[in-house]
């Protein structure tokens, strides 16, 4: 009866994936439990939303705590497996015949106490293998947390690097068209700056796709090395007591080495080149611009907009005091008009035109039709530009000083300029505008 009802026991403290007793246990939405690494990995190779691997019932959520009750049974029971594998005549010592309990790290053999203490053994590390067992296996078990934030945060990398390899092809195709439109209101034949343009832009997009490639392979390579660790780690965890403290070896060592080098994402950024007179042209429709009605970051949620849709970031910095925004005190509804403003000393910017009725309404949402907007938000320790209407980045560097807006309702369009570069950081296809809008500046100070 004793050994059914022990033998009830232990089934219960069994994982299903892994057939091994629970390590870190979880208990997840529908009641079932798992080891945490079992449930991670089925989880992340699963091709569906994440489903209970016991009653395929579907799970949410996926922050589970420890189930600390199960964790210490699992403890118990690990213990009376010992002392059952200890009551064995083989572990015995035929010498003192007392049982071996201590563990000798030189060796990796069991030794009664006597034994530890002896002349033979003296010099060597010894320790209680019931408790040794435990401490390591906490050991492996937080090594391989830490190893697991790395593979997701790789994971997350290399998503990110091939969305952002998209999005950055497609700038530079509308980029070198823009490129070719501006040249063409400059010089009405092929002109030879124009060509130098495009073939140094052809040229740094072949040698920035080739790194990205690099990359790719890298953080690829990278993710397979932390995942054979993570499972090598994982099955050392599963192992009996004394077997894990005689395999136990230099893997944690090892385990740390896997981390250095982790890969970094490349940043694509491409350099903005100038174009002769384009400033001069531009500033023969200078206009200076007053703005009013200034108000805080309470009112406006501009760059965490950007920030939660662009780099699934919350709203960084959203609650700073030094937030501000204005608008121009004219409305423009024709015409070609051209204005400069200085962001050099900016953390966050956001400058262009909006529709006069959107500066009334209560949501400053960045996917709104009804701006024109020229962006640049910190996140980490990078500076982005972005535009709105759609919202897209632009992988080029961030503008020093001046930044210039274009505004021509002739042709429908909005452009920016890097002032202290003579170079056109965007422009917005004809026919883009046709509403009358007002100038819009926002910004935020260290």
């Amino acid at each position: 009866m004793d050994s059914d009802f022990s033998h009830a026991f232990q089934k219960e403290l069994i994982c299903v994936i892994c057939s091994n007793y629970l390590v870190d246990p979880v208990t997840i939405c529908c009641g079932h439990s798992f080891c945490r690494p079992c449930l991670c990995i089925s989880w992340e190779e699963a091709q569906s939303p994440a489903n209970c691997p016991a009653c395929r019932e579907p799970s949410r959520k996926q922050d589970f705590k420890t189930n600390i009750l199960l964790k210490n049974l699992v403890t118990i029971a690990r213990k009376a497996s010992l002392w059952q594998f200890l009551s064995s005549e083989k572990q015995i010592c035929g010498t003192h015949r007392e049982t071996k309990k201590m563990f000798c790290d030189v060796e990796k053999s069991l030794l009664c106490l006597l034994c530890s203490n002896s002349q033979e053994h003296g010099a060597h590390t010894h320790y209680p293998i019931e408790g040794a067992a435990e401490e390591h296996r906490e050991k492996l078990l937080e090594q391989m947390r830490i190893l697991w934030k790395k593979i997701q945060e790789n994971q997350r990398n290399l998503n990110e690097e091939r969305r952002t390899a998209l999005l950055w092809r497609g700038d530079v195709v509308l980029r070198a068209q823009m490129i070719r439109n501006e040249y063409r209101k400059l010089h009405p034949v092929l002109h030879r700056e124009e060509k130098q343009h495009l073939e140094r832009l052809n040229k740094e997009y072949q040698e920035i796709f080739q790194q990205l490639q690099r990359s790719w392979v890298n953080m690829d390579q990278k993710s397979k090395h932390l995942k054979e660790m993570y499972q090598e780690l994982m099955k050392m965890c599963h192992k009996p007591d004394v077997e894990l403290l005689q395999d136990l070896g230099d893997i944690v060592a090892r385990s740390e080495s896997v981390l250095l080098h982790m890969p970094q994402p490349v940043n694509p950024e491409l350099t903005v080149g100038p174009i002769t007179g384009l400033v001069d042209r531009l500033n023969r429709f200078r206009v200076e611009i007053a703005f009013t009605w200034e108000v805080t970051n309470h009112n406006i949620r501009l760059f965490g907009d950007v920030r939660r849709l662009m780099f699934r970031r919350g709203s960084l910095n959203s609650d700073r005091s030094d937030y501000f925004a204005a608008w121009g005190t004219w409305v423009f509804s024709s015409g070609k008009h051209y204005w400069e403003l200085d962001v050099d000393s900016s953390w966050d910017w956001a400058l262009g035109v909006c529709k006069d009725s959107w500066m009334r309404k209560n949501s400053t949402m960045v996917t709104s039709k009804d701006i024109f907007l020229l962006l640049c938000v910190k996140v980490d320790n990078r500076f982005s530009l972005l535009t709105t209407s759609p919202l897209f980045p632009h992988y080029v560097e961030k503008p020093l000083g001046r930044v210039g807006v274009f505004l021509d309702f002739e042709a429908g369009s909005v452009s920016f300029l890097n002032v202290t570069r003579s170079s056109l950081i965007w422009s917005y296809p004809a026919g883009s505008l046709n509403f009358p809008v007002r100038p819009f500046f926002s910004t935020g100070h260290r």
